[in-house]
């Protein structure tokens, strides 16, 4: 059989939801009304079912997230509203606490989130004994440690990887820094993103290497040029990031996205959509034109020097052009894209900082603004916000439809209607007719009118009228058939629909290592109790549950040695500066540490000196 490939896309809500599908989604990821690793972006469970029931029209999955990590006296509201989930529909869990396990909870499909570090073949191996039908990986992996992972990974098991948005800096779930800085924690779903601001960097003597630069803000990623690659690797579940991106960024991704893998279906027989239904769209998607820091496909490929955003950790859009003079008032721009009123601009300043301003007019490539910043010739300008594509946006701007095929033909008494998808889901409705011979012939108005499937989900890919006799044919009659056929067609598609259930867990499997730190984010009994029944002795509490001094709290493959040319290894590069180093902010005093070994960083806070 055909290898399933799955394209999955976020939604903060339903409306987000919708379009995901509209747009081309195999499946949803959704925030649960409560414990999801985006708290602010949690969902009624009306609105969970709502989005349940237009998914599985097309045959697409609704995953919901309920990935932070959870105290003792949480777990119980927990598993109350698990069953909920189930009942609403949802295909899958995705979660972090390895309490959730030892719950009384429904035979619903679990996924193991990123945050629970997955970036080895024998943690993965293990999650699949655990019970875990799909793996969300690292993001950091390479293509050779994917591989080297679904190698060791059941068939049965979904391996996802992120294939497109915002990047963590540290290996998710293993960042605190927000928790200690802010006493927000990031695996409780409320990550005050310290990885965002401006940091100095000084070296042991107090000398100054970088002032004032976001120092640990990454750009976005963008793999689109890499989906044959990773699905060559083992990946089966391609995953765009942004559970609290506007629905404007969802349709414009999600369709990009979804016109990049099929291409790739098309190509290779061997590979199918999970999912029914084909979309069209009234725009041409372009991901530079949403939200985005820059893109890089992040290490990928192993380890590059173009993934940071040292500058600023603000959008800013795709590049538009240079400046080339100051004219009467306004700015002309060197350049080949259209600009537009309203389109949103921004550019480095001469102190690297960046300035943004709205076009009030555009006239060619002159462009005028209320408040018109001091621009020098030859600055490059980016939009940020293109107005025009954001009208379309704003509008319907996809139909995804579900081609069948149709046949007319005649009974002994009367008349049949047939209706089959490209699953051989098929209905027949028949009628009792009294035969009439048709002045004119009937075949085109049939047709017609057996075509005409306008709000429903369903094309017409095929029509085939089979009648021995031109029989007149009523439009009331053909048209009271086609409306009973689409209704019972829908109906038997939802009915024929496999729902998943949850893998079995053994209770043989052996965790990877005997001793668990804070690092493994145990904070209720339950978690402890899964951890030693699969062979762990020493369990540590998690950072939120007993804060510590002295410990990481973050882990990242991101180096800022490396940055500056002075990686050992890869550049032979020597530094100037003596270690260790240290990035102030506001007070915050964090010391940096570097595994060559494990090609890491490692981030410390530490008390500022008197």
């Amino acid at each position: 059989m055909a290898r399933p490939i799955e394209l999955l896309a976020p939604a903060k809500d339903l409306a987000c939801g919708r379009e995901a599908i509209l747009h081309g989604a195999d499946a949803v990821y959704i925030g649960a009304p409560k414990f999801g690793a985006r708290a602010a972006a949690g969902n009624s469970l009306d609105d969970i079912r709502a989005l349940c029931d237009f998914a599985h029209i097309y045959n697409v999955s609704i995953y919901v997230a309920l990935n932070t990590i959870l105290r003792d006296d949480e777990l119980k509201e927990a598993e109350r509203m698990i069953h909920q989930l189930y009942d609403a529909g949802v295909d899958a869990l995705i979660v972090q606490d390895l309490g959730l396990t030892r719950l009384d909870l429904p035979p619903i499909a679990l996924h193991a989130s990123t945050q629970m570090d997955n970036c080895t073949p024998e943690k993965v191996a293990f999650l699949a004994q655990a019970g875990f039908e799909q793996v969300v990986l690292a993001r950091e992996l390479t293509l050779q440690e994917i591989r080297r992972i679904a190698d060791a990974t059941p068939k049965d098991v979904s391996l996802e990887a992120f294939v497109h948005g915002a990047l963590c800096v540290s290996y998710s779930g293993r960042c605190y820094l927000s928790s200690a800085l802010t006493g927000r924690s990031a695996n409780r779903g409320a990550c005050a993103q310290c990885c965002r601001l401006p940091y100095t960097m000084v070296d042991a003597d107090g000398r100054t290497i970088a002032r004032d630069k976001h120092l640990l803000s990454l750009r976005d990623m963008n793999r689109s040029d890499d989906l044959e690659a990773m699905i060559a690797a083992g990946v089966s579940s391609l995953k765009i990031e942004g559970r609290l991106k506007d629905v404007a960024y969802v349709k414009n991704v999600t369709a990009y996205y979804r016109q990049q893998l099929d291409e790739i279906l098309a190509r290779d027989p061997s590979l199918r959509q999970t999912s029914d239904g084909r979309s069209t769209y009234t725009f041409e998607p372009r991901p530079e034109k949403s939200f985005n820091r820059g893109f890089t496909d992040y290490f990928l490929h192993g380890r590059r020097p173009d993934i940071t955003s040292f500058d600023t950790p603000k959008s800013i859009g795709e590049p538009l052009g240079r400046a080339s003079a100051n004219r009467g008032g306004g700015l002309v721009v060197d350049g080949t894209k259209p600009l537009h009123n309203g389109d949103g601009l921004v550019f480095f300043n001469p102190r690297g900082e960046l300035e943004g301003f709205r076009v009030n007019r555009a006239e060619g490539r002159r462009i005028v603004a209320a408040r018109m910043p001091a621009v020098k010739p030859g600055t490059l300008l980016y939009r940020n916000v293109d107005s025009a594509f954001e009208a379309v946006l704003a509008k319907p701007s996809a139909e995804r439809r579900i081609a069948i095929d149709i046949v007319w033909s005649g009974t002994s008494d009367g008349f049949a209607l047939t209706l089959t998808d490209a699953t051989g889901c098929g209905v027949t409705v028949t009628r009792t007719f009294a035969a009439e011979p048709a002045v004119k012939p009937q075949g085109e108005n049939i047709r017609t009118q057996l075509s005409r499937l306008g709000t429903t989900p369903f094309e017409a890919a095929r029509v085939t009228v089979d009648m021995h006799e031109n029989l007149f044919v009523p439009s009331s009659l053909l048209g009271e058939m086609r409306r009973e056929a689409v209704d019972r067609l829908l109906s038997e598609r939802l009915a024929r629909r496999t729902r998943r259930r949850r893998r079995a867990e053994s209770p043989t499997a052996v965790y990877p290592s005997s001793t668990v730190d804070y690092t493994a984010n145990i904070s209720n009994a339950k978690a402890e109790a899964f951890y030693r029944s699969h062979g762990v002795r020493t369990v540590e509490r998690a950072y939120e549950e007993q804060p510590r001094a002295g410990v990481p709290l973050m882990f990242t493959r991101h180096c800022l040695r490396y940055s500056m040319g002075w990686c050992p290894v890869h550049q032979q590069g020597r530094s100037p500066f003596r270690e260790p180093y240290y990035l102030l902010h506001e007070g915050t005093r964090l010391r940096l540490e570097f595994d060559c070994v494990r090609c890491e960083m490692r981030v410390i806070n530490e008390p500022t000196q008197p």
